[in-house]
């Protein structure tokens, strides 16, 4: 499970660079608001598929966990939410903070 954590956040390093990348700059964190949105809709549809299948938990906890909490940086999001609220941009911080919440949810819900 290490070292699927591990992976996942290798992943994430390299997904977040190439959103900045290619993303234009609007003042949000789009690699972070990108990598919580796809990892909430992976980590429904191994919670919905497992939920249709079985098999061995281990590999379900070992993606789920392991690699998608890796993967995943909520706390991230919330770093950077408390540096939009420090640069003065609370309003903005809010907005962005309960759209990343829904989309999160929401797509979840769709992987499911």
């Amino acid at each position: 499970m290490a070292l699927a954590g591990g992976i996942g956040a290798v992943t994430r390093f390299i997904v977040d660079a190439e959103v900045r990348r290619q993303a234009p700059r609007i003042g949000v964190p789009l690699g972070t608001t990108f990598i919580n949105i796809t990892g909430s809709f992976l980590l429904g549809w191994v919670t919905g598929w497992w939920a249709a299948h079985t098999g061995d938990s281990s590999f379900k906890l070992i993606l789920g966990t392991g690699f998608l909490g890796g993967y995943t940086t909520f706390s991230t999001a919330s770093v950077e939410a408390a540096r939009l609220v420090q640069a003065g941009r609370g309003w903005l911080s809010a907005v962005h903070a309960a759209a990343v919440l829904v989309s999160s949810v929401a797509s979840a819900a769709l992987g499911f």
